[in-house]
């Protein structure tokens, strides 16, 4: 079982993109981040910090592009900034709602998947692109008050909901721009 520990933060903007952050300070790969960006045309990207990254992730998730470029980071204690292939993002977000205690996988493959789908459209357990069963394991959650993004110097527009599916995966992030900490089981 791969076990990736982290931070997934994601968030739409006016322009109809869609970005999804994934920051991992334990993992089989590492500690590295990665973002995936859907653009309003429906293509999905890949920014990935190596080729044995771009190579784990795009087996699990959907792209028409994969892009290894170098990614730099800054994180705070309630936000992070990043830089890489082109794309500046900076979100900050609020105080987080904690979910005291990691849960079994088969009680987020059964109960946790109902609330998920019910309270925030999210699935908690799936099967991946190339067949790999996973699950989230949220531990905490936080709602986004801040986030600004350009591409190449052009503004993304204002911090949305997501209104148009991203389709990386099994699984959408929260129509509502949030960031949480988590565990990802891969089998």
């Amino acid at each position: 079982m791969d076990v990736f520990v982290g931070r997934i933060t994601s968030t739409g903007f006016s322009t109809g993109d869609r970005i999804v952050i994934g920051d991992w300070g334990e993992s089989p790969l590492g500690s590295f981040t990665n973002v995936m960006w859907a653009k309003p045309n429906g293509s999905r990207v890949l920014l990935s910090p190596s080729e044995r990254h771009a190579e784990y992730v795009s087996e699990l998730y959907n792209f028409e592009d994969v892009e290894v470029t170098g990614i730099t980071v800054e994180r705070g204690r309630r936000g992070v900034s990043i830089d890489g292939g082109g794309l500046s993002i900076k979100i900050a977000w609020g105080a987080p709602f904690p979910i005291p205690f990691w849960r079994p996988l088969w009680f987020i493959a059964s109960f946790e998947g109902l609330f998920g789908r019910m309270l925030f459209g999210t699935r908690t357990h799936g099967i991946t692109k190339n067949g790999r069963r996973e699950w989230y394991s949220v531990r905490s959650l936080s709602r986004i008050l801040k986030a600004e993004a350009s591409f190449e110097g052009v503004d993304l527009g204002e911090r949305r909901e997501f209104d148009i599916d991203a389709c990386f995966g099994f699984s959408e992030p929260p129509a509502m721009p949030a960031s949480v900490t988590l565990k990802s089981y891969i089998e």
